[in-house]
């Protein structure tokens, strides 16, 4: 029970690695707020948690997480409903802009920030006024990507993006340490999850498995075992790092278009925004 007397906030709870990291941080005993943007998926996943046994561990917040008042309300839900809190997982996500360069629109470009790189600087904002008014520090985790670290690793605003997370981690990092907050970034690669398998899981899985040195895919719970090290006190003297979790991808090359070539975006078809597990309809244009 390695986080027993936690409360974590979890955005983007409701699906893939987020509902991977809900269910873990209730087996080690924390109580969970669920935040998510799809109230459906939210529903869903109480109904699991109680069907799991942890009916009265875990809550839900419909979050819009690039806004910040429903950022503010997620923090505030969790201390009104389990009494403080001691973790919070930046993880919502969205595939965000996708297609060539020169065809990506600023609003859709817009998007992708608001969702990828605001919401997590609204997260820590605000987590980090709550924790200090606690005054016994706390863990604040932010999902990016192996694709904020390199060229050719996702599409390109996506990649912006999640390079923008990983430096606004460092640097919260090394400001908030005086609060004994600590700041921390996981860093996934192909992790085969509803926000990623286009509608086809199965063939996903196959394709993942393949995609690097590690003969298996990604899955969620392998996102939140590395989600659980940064949110228990085994890792109290780790903060401003990021944790790669990509079966070795990085270490052998992204080089994602060569893995993936349908997503090259010089030959693209489409452009346009993908929204991922919201709930929401992806926008996109034929070329």
């Amino acid at each position: 029970m390695r986080l027993k007397g936690k409360v974590a906030v979890i955005t983007g709870g409701a699906s893939g690695m987020g509902l991977a990291s809900v269910m873990r941080f209730a087996e080690e005993g924390a109580q969970v707020v669920v935040a998510d943007y799809n109230a459906e998926a939210g529903a869903a996943t109480l109904e699991k948690a109680a069907s799991a046994g942890f009916g009265n561990s875990i809550s839900f917040a419909r979050t819009d997480v690039a806004n910040e008042d429903d950022v503010v309300a997620m923090l505030d839900h969790a201390v009104e409903r389990f009494g403080r809190l001691d973790v919070v997982f930046n993880n919502a996500g969205v595939g965000g802009a996708i297609g060539p360069l020169t065809e990506t629109s600023v609003e859709d470009w817009d998007y992708t920030f608001d969702v990828l790189a605001k919401g997590v600087f609204l997260g820590i904002k605000h987590a980090a006024r709550v924790l200090r008014q606690q005054g016994s520090g706390g863990s604040i985790i932010n999902t990016a990507s192996i694709a904020g670290l390199s060229g050719d690793g996702g599409p390109l605003v996506y990649s912006a993006a999640k390079a923008a997370v990983v430096n606004l981690s460092m640097s919260a990092a090394v400001e908030l340490a005086p609060d004994r907050i600590r700041v921390n970034t996981i860093c996934p690669g192909f992790i085969a999850t509803p926000l990623a398998d286009g509608g086809d899981p199965e063939r996903t899985r196959v394709v993942f498995a393949k995609s690097q040195p590690w003969p298996e895919y990604g899955r969620g719970d392998h996102i939140a075992g590395a989600a659980l090290f940064f949110a228990s006190d085994d890792s109290r003297f780790v903060t401003g790092e990021k944790l790669i979790v990509d079966g070795g991808l990085t270490a052998s090359g992204p080089n994602l278009s060569t893995h993936f070539p349908s997503t090259s975006a010089r030959d693209s078809k489409f452009s346009g925004v993908t929204k991922g597990s919201t709930g929401a309809s992806n926008q996109l244009r034929k070329l």
